[in-house]
């Protein structure tokens, strides 16, 4: 069997471009601070891939706190807009615990960035 999986590899495209020595170094990881107060520095995800719920539901936002690592799942729609995400968000999370200091976020600054300004928005209207 790993000599079928090992031919396999080596004649697959994707995996042979996935392999390390074809990809740039990381860089040095940079631990993050530990947080003083629960719920002032939190990281959110999206688990993508599940088979469909109900409401069409195929995603579930993970949003955690990096103190207590205390969580929330909340199901979402891939299709949602920043504008639902916030709504959810402040329904909730921010209800609870306010305003975060800061949010990891592992799909890019981009998004988090976005998210940052529509919340602001949001909570200042």
């Amino acid at each position: 069997m790993k000599k079928d999986v090992a031919r396999y590899v080596a004649k697959c495209l994707t995996c042979r471009k996935m392999k390390v020595e074809h990809q740039q170094a990381p860089g040095e990881i940079q631990p993050l601070e530990i947080p003083e107060w629960k719920w002032n520095n939190i990281s959110m995800d999206f688990v993508s891939g599940l088979p469909r719920m109900r409401h069409n539901y195929g995603v579930i936002w993970v949003i955690v706190d990096q103190l207590t690592k205390s969580s929330y799942f909340i199901p979402i729609n891939m299709k949602y807009k920043l504008e639902k995400l916030i709504e959810l968000y402040i329904k909730e999370v921010f209800k609870l615990h306010g305003v975060p200091l800061s949010i990891v976020f592992d799909r890019g600054p981009h998004f988090t960035s976005r998210f940052w300004v529509c919340l602001q928005k949001k909570l200042w209207k």
